[in-house]
């Protein structure tokens, strides 16, 4: 018998929460002596997680299903597309095995009967931290799954179920163990991290000697006494978001923020009558005073959000609003995309869709809009000094990312003389900021004389 490991390909679609299934999943494939290789010819099996969120998406995980069927043949699907087998198998099949989002245990065991594994104790280690597919240091922290509200262009409430939190001492213990690691950014993601804990009636438990309740506000106290980052992601704007905002206000004993000033929050539209169709929060006057509020508190803090443009029934009229909304609210960070109908969203129902050009001529417009807000806010940083995070290095220059920027979805800080002032990545550096565009910031390592 080969004294060689098992083999394992691997494909990872979709969002940062399908992102941290997949690292469950690999994590328990190492622990059980299964290696992970880089090639269709290497792997003995390839596992897809996919994602099954819009069609563009759809079309992407079916495409990367058939690339892996041609390319090694033996193949296990996973993930949200995988909520409809039906779909897959009239695409492909051939596939091994399907099952749908978190469902780590049929993933192994369709791992299992392809490939039997042979596990030897005292050679395949796994770190405490797990297999993570991000740089060493940043995280995902995910703190619960699924969603309960029923937004009318969204499934992923009937593909990842309602909402499950995890135990907050869990997380808690999850996120010091990947502090003393070495990460020193996480992100907090799930659907709806501002409903963390409603499922569970906020149930208390202890974490280092204290009790914490299983509840947003609880779980930012824990995670400031970490001494890193930590970013918070998919926020709904409930009312108590705002007892989160003076900790983002409150610097550490190490002159870090205790909870970034920055919020993640996807308001969706400005109009009332196209927030509830899209049945969102319809309060715009009273968000605009609620962000005028939080920068009141923590003046720093970064507000990104998404919008949909083109929604069924979406006016021109109701559009302006939406323009009107960003001229007011001057968010920091904003993406957008033009309404796409997603198979089994109840938006599709509704009357007057507006035609495929008006919507990418709106998108165009708001675009241009958010830029010229996002260019004026950038160029009011030159000749400040952020606190920034190294990513990489690029010849000369190291590429970071200011308290304002999430990676992957917002903005870099290109330290000029980086690889000159022997930055690494990971490291965290005061940067003098001396140029902006629309998206970046542009500076420098201060030297001392």
């Amino acid at each position: 018998m080969s004294l060689a490991n098992p083999k394992v390909g691997f494909v990872s679609l979709g969002c940062p929460k399908a992102l941290v299934d997949s690292e469950r999943i690999l994590t328990q494939l190492r622990v059980e002596g299964y290696d992970i290789v880089q090639t269709y010819d290497d792997a003995d099996v390839v596992v897809v997680n996919t994602c099954g969120f819009i069609d563009s998406a759809v079309t992407e995980s079916l495409d990367a299903i058939g690339e892996a069927i041609a390319e090694n043949g033996k193949v296990i699907v996973t993930g949200c597309l995988g909520k409809k087998p039906e779909q897959i198998r009239q695409a492909h099949p051939d596939v091994l095995s399907i099952s749908g989002p978190q469902d780590y245990g049929s993933v192994m065991s369709a791992v299992h009967a392809a490939l039997p594994p042979k596990h030897d104790p005292f050679i395949n280690l796994v770190p405490d931290t797990g297999i993570k597919l991000t740089p060493k240091h940043y995280a995902y922290l995910k703190i619960s799954e699924g969603c309960n509200h029923r937004c009318s262009f969204c499934i992923i409430p009937s593909m990842r179920g309602d909402l499950v939190s995890r135990p907050v001492d869990q997380v808690l213990r999850e996120a010091e163990k990947l502090a003393m690691g070495g990460v020193k950014e996480l992100l907090v993601i799930s659907q709806d991290t501002s409903a963390y804990g409603v499922d569970v009636k906020y149930a208390q438990h202890e974490w280092r000697g204290k009790a914490y309740q299983t509840r947003m506000k609880a779980l930012c106290e824990g995670l400031s006494e970490l001494g890193i980052w930590t970013r918070l992601h998919y926020v709904y704007p409930y009312p108590h978001v705002d007892d989160i905002i003076p900790l983002m206000a409150e610097t550490g004993a190490n002159g870090m923020p205790k909870l970034l000033p920055y919020l993640d929050i996807p308001f969706q539209h400005a109009s009332p009558r196209v927030l509830k169709l899209m049945k969102r929060p319809g309060a715009v006057d009273k968000t605009l005073e609620r962000i005028q509020r939080w920068r009141g508190i923590a003046p720093d803090i970064t507000i990104r959000s998404t919008f949909i443009v083109g929604f069924p029934g979406e006016t021109e009229a109701e559009f302006e609003e939406l323009l009107d909304f960003l001229d007011e609210a001057q968010l920091d960070r904003v993406g957008a995309f033009a309404y796409s109908p997603v198979d089994g969203a109840s938006a599709n129902a509704l009357p007057d869709p507006v035609p495929e050009e008006v919507k990418a001529e709106r998108l165009a417009r708001f675009m241009e809009r958010q830029a010229e807000i996002s260019a004026a806010k950038l160029e009011a940083k030159v000749g400040t000094t952020q606190r920034c995070l190294v990513d990489a290095l690029d010849g000369e220059l190291a590429i970071a990312r200011s308290m304002a920027d999430a990676p992957e979805i917002d903005g870099l800080v290109q330290i000029q003389n980086g690889f000159m002032a022997g930055l690494k990545p990971g490291e965290f550096v005061d940067v003098e900021i001396m140029g902006s565009d629309e998206h970046d910031l542009f500076g420098e390592v201060a030297f001392d004389d």
